[in-house]
C-alpha cells in the first residue's frame, strides 16, 4: 500500500486543496467525503469514489475493514498529521475518500423544488439537504450565495443526502422560476398566509431565505404565496434548518393527505 507523508505529494496538495478551496473543488470537480458513514452512503448509491484513504497507525475497526473490503478503488495510507489537516475534525474517522462532484442535471421543471438564497451556514445547508432528501425533494436550488453544498462541511451534516436529492448550485434564477410549471412560495414575517392554511400540493418551488435577513425583496416580489409558521408570541423566527423541515413535511403531509 502506498504511504503518504510528504505534503509536497501531488495527492496530499490535491486533498489539502480541496479540504480547503472551494475554487479548486470547482476547477477539479471532486472532493472529500469524510468518515464511514458518507463513504458507505456513497457506496450504497454506487457513486464514484476515485481513492480510498486511511490515516496510518489507525486501528481497523469492523467498519473500516469492511468498507474497504467492498473497495473498487486504490487505498492510499496518509500519515497522521497530514491526514488531520486534511479530516479537520475533533476526533478522527480514520477513513476519507477522493470522489467526484457530479455535473449539474437540467432544472426540474415539476414536484417539490426546494430554493436556498443566501444561506451561508454550512452546517444548516447541510441539515436542510438532509431534510430534503427525507421529504422526497426533486431537487435542490442553491443560489451563489450559498455554502458551496459540496464542501466537507456540508457533506458531513448532509449524512449522504447529496447521493439522495439531486442539488443545482449558482442557479440562474431567472430562467429556474420561469421554466418551472407551478407556483414560488417564500417565506416571510410579513403580509404573510399560515403555512397550515396554505394549499402546498402539486408543483411548487418552495423558497427559504437567508439567517439574517430572509428572502430578498426580488424573490418576493414573484411568489404567488407568502408563508409564514405559527409561533408562540415573544418568538420572531426559527432557525432555517428547523423552518424547513416544518414547511417541506407540510407539503409532505398535504401530499400524502
Amino acid at each position: 500500500m502506498e504511504i503518504i507523508r510528504s505534503r509536497q505529494n501531488p495527492l496530499a496538495k490535491q486533498l489539502l486543496k480541496l479540504a480547503d478551496n472551494r475554487r479548486e473543488r470547482q476547477k477539479a470537480r471532486q472532493t472529500v467525503l469524510i468518515g464511514t458513514h458518507l463513504i458507505e452512503a456513497a457506496f450504497a448509491q454506487q457513486w464514484p469514489i476515485e481513492k480510498l484513504l486511511i490515516c496510518e497507525g489507525q486501528t481497523i475497526d469492523q467498519e473500516i475493514d469492511a468498507l474497504l473490503a467492498r473497495r473498487q478503488a486504490p487505498v492510499v495510507m496518509l500519515e497522521q498529521s497530514l491526514f488531520a489537516d486534511i479530516e479537520q475534525t475533533a476526533s478522527s474517522t480514520g477513513l476519507m475518500a477522493l470522489c467526484a462532484i457530479p455535473d449539474a442535471p437540467l432544472l426540474s421543471q415539476h414536484g417539490l423544488v426546494l430554493l436556498l438564497e443566501g444561506v451561508q451556514d454550512p452546517g444548516n445547508v447541510g441539515s436542510i439537504l438532509r431534510t430534503a432528501a427525507a421529504a422526497g425533494v426533486a431537487q435542490v436550488w442553491l443560489t451563489p450565495g450559498c455554502a458551496d453544498a459540496w464542501s466537507p462541511k456540508v457533506l458531513r451534516a448532509g449524512m449522504g443526502a447529496h447521493f439522495l436529492v439531486p442539488v443545482v448550485e449558482r442557479i440562474p434564477l431567472e430562467a429556474a422560476l420561469s421554466g418551472f410549471d407551478g407556483p414560488l412560495a417564500v417565506t416571510a414575517l410579513s403580509d404573510a398566509t399560515s403555512l397550515y392554511a396554505s394549499d402546498l400540493r402539486g408543483n411548487l418551488v418552495m423558497a427559504l431565505g437567508s439567517e439574517g435577513g430572509g428572502v430578498s425583496d426580488t424573490l418576493l416580489a414573484q411568489a404567488a404565496l407568502r408563508l409564514h409558521i405559527p409561533m408562540a408570541a415573544g418568538v420572531e423566527s426559527l432557525n432555517v434548518a428547523a423552518a424547513a423541515a416544518i414547511c417541506l413535511f407540510e407539503h409532505v403531509r398535504q401530499r400524502e393527505a
